[in-house]
């Protein structure tokens, strides 16, 4: 994405004699932003209240679709679902800060739209067991009458990688395209993983970083996949898209013989 994109105008609150410290996207920023969304547990979500149109932010639970659109589960009773029943534009920020100085860590906001999902959608239990993977303790109230599973559409996103390194992001840079079936399989192989390759699943999360064992596969998409161990997630990304190079069990035969 050129800085004088003039489509990016306007859209992220500039002009066009408007100052930008905003870099390309490049590959290593679209990995970043899936990474953040996709491994995170929980986030702000920012709504314009109702009656006043004030901007009221509320932490929430994060998992993403398999296509790595936000979803999230939430009360009909609390104030950001009112909000956005009344008006369904928001922004999600999700990035955890470390030790230091919190603006040195990444962070990502996106910006779009919300819808709930409706009870009798058919796309209802596949979404339900995606949040169920990563937040397993929401299956206490994931039915409850008043509880709604609601999806963010993004329209754009800013990410902060640390000082100096900010950029505007569209959809296309953090969304993956449809696939057809392919969600069905990744089911199907994250399954298989877990009941037949645990240690495999150890081996990939230590060379990636994650210590310990017991890790498992909580999620899986066409460019990665998520690791759950307690209350830890993290993101771990294959060498090409799955669809591209081979199918999942390629990506994981490359991941846990070392060739990442």
């Amino acid at each position: 994405m050129s800085e004088n994109n003039d489509s990016s105008e306007g859209r992220f609150g500039r002009t066009a004699d408007s100052p930008t410290v905003m870099q390309n996207v490049d590959a290593a920023a679209r990995e970043l932003a899936r990474t953040l969304l996709r491994s995170a547990r929980h986030g702000a979500l920012a709504v314009l209240r109702p009656g006043d149109g004030h901007p009221a932010a509320s932490r929430v639970i994060v998992t993403t679709d398999f296509l790595g659109r936000p979803l999230l589960l939430m009360s009909d009773l609390t104030l950001h679902a009112r909000a956005l029943a009344a008006d369904p534009r928001c922004s999600l920020l999700v990035g955890a800060p470390g030790k230091g100085d919190p603006l040195t860590h990444p962070r990502l906001t996106v910006f779009g739209t919300a819808s709930a999902i409706a009870a009798d959608d058919p796309e209802r239990p596949a979404l339900r067991e995606r949040f169920l993977a990563r937040h397993p303790k929401s299956a206490l109230y994931a039915d409850f009458g008043d509880f709604r599973f609601v999806r963010l559409e993004p329209q754009s996103a800013s990410l902060n990688g640390g000082f100096g390194r900010a950029f505007e992001l569209m959809p296309d840079d953090f969304i993956d395209r449809p696939a057809g079936e392919l969600e069905t399989t990744a089911m199907r192989a994250r399954d298989h993983i877990n009941a037949e390759h645990r240690d495999a699943v150890d081996r990939i999360a230590a060379k990636t970083g994650y210590e310990g064992r017991g890790w498992r596969i909580a999620t899986l998409d066409r460019l990665g996949f998520e690791i759950s161990r307690g209350d830890a997630l993290r993101r771990v990304e294959f060498r090409a898209d799955a669809v591209a190079g081979g199918g999942f069990r390629s990506a994981f035969v490359d991941l846990a013989e070392g060739k990442r």
